[in-house]
């Protein structure tokens, strides 16, 4: 897995980073979601690495990288941290500039970073995520029934942690190792019977409905927009078009130019689908821009 690849764990300040990182030519940061590792891009990445420096990191409490002590407004595990975190994790390998792609709850990762980055990112792309608030604000009975675990895992009350710790294997559900990888496997496995690894999981999603939320309502208020091209990557057989075409959800964000194209396969695209997401994230860094 990740042949000629290295792997080390980054100090970036209030974090420790586990990165995988390899290849040469323009850089990339590949971002994972929920509740996956990094590990999940092992399909992907050593393609990508034909052309370009490719960076797989694990997010602050996913995987193996740290997390700080909570915060109030759970805002140690914002996107706006994290994306932080895979700035300053860049600047150590010494990359000032680089695309990023993100998927699930990466995705809104690399969004914060291009929002909140303009001058280092160079090209997004987004697998299967909206901004929060787009969704938020389209609340109805399809989506609250399909997306319950949003509020299960960020409601405070009575704390997910507890319920998912007595039994991971209950909880989480994924492909058998044969179908997702057998060390990717062994990898989200090891990540999701780690009490400190829940916890960090559910502080993401209580970020998500709390500071998350804020700082997009704060950028849409304040007219700020995603400048660099953008790429939408939608998943054919999964429900990131439950509240309608998502490129059109996400026009209002883009200031840059905007592309769409669907990969045939589940949510889980990297790995279900890896030679149709390696060509579509390498023909649009190729791409010149248009916009």
């Amino acid at each position: 897995m990740f042949s000629g690849f290295t792997l080390e764990t980054v100090d970036v300040g209030p974090v420790r980073v586990r990165v995988r990182h390899g290849g040469s030519g323009t850089p990339v940061v590949l971002v994972h979601g929920h509740p996956r590792t990094h590990t999940t891009w092992h399909r992907v990445a050593p393609e990508l690495a034909a052309d370009h420096f490719v960076v797989c990191p694990d997010l602050r409490g996913y995987g193996r990288s740290t997390l700080p002590p909570d915060e109030p407004g759970h805002t140690q595990s914002s996107k706006r941290a994290m994306a932080g975190d895979i700035v300053a994790l860049m600047r150590h390998l010494g990359h000032d500039r680089f695309s990023i792609a993100g998927h699930d709850r990466g995705s809104l990762v690399a969004f914060r970073a291009a929002m909140d980055h303009p001058g280092t990112i160079d090209r997004l792309v987004v697998m299967d995520g909206l901004p929060i608030t787009e969704h938020l604000e389209r609340l109805n009975e399809d989506f609250v029934r399909s997306w319950w675990h949003w509020w299960f895992l960020a409601q405070t009350d009575k704390p997910a942690e507890r319920v998912i710790n007595a039994d991971p294997g209950a909880w989480y559900r994924t492909p058998l190792p044969y179908e997702m990888g057998e060390d990717n496997h062994s990898d989200v496995w090891t990540a999701l019977r780690d009490p400190a690894v829940v916890h960090g999981m559910c502080e993401d999603y209580r970020a998500g409905l709390r500071v998350d939320r804020a700082h997009e309502e704060a950028d849409r208020a304040a007219g700020r927009q995603v400048r660099c091209p953008t790429l939408l990557l939608a998943a054919t057989e999964d429900d990131i078009d439950i509240h309608g075409d998502p490129l059109e959800i996400w026009r209002p964000w883009i200031a840059g130019e905007l592309r769409g194209a669907e990969i045939r396969s589940g949510h889980h695209q990297a790995e279900q689908a890896p030679g149709e997401v390696v060509r579509a994230i390498r023909e649009f860094l190729r791409a010149p821009v248009t916009g």
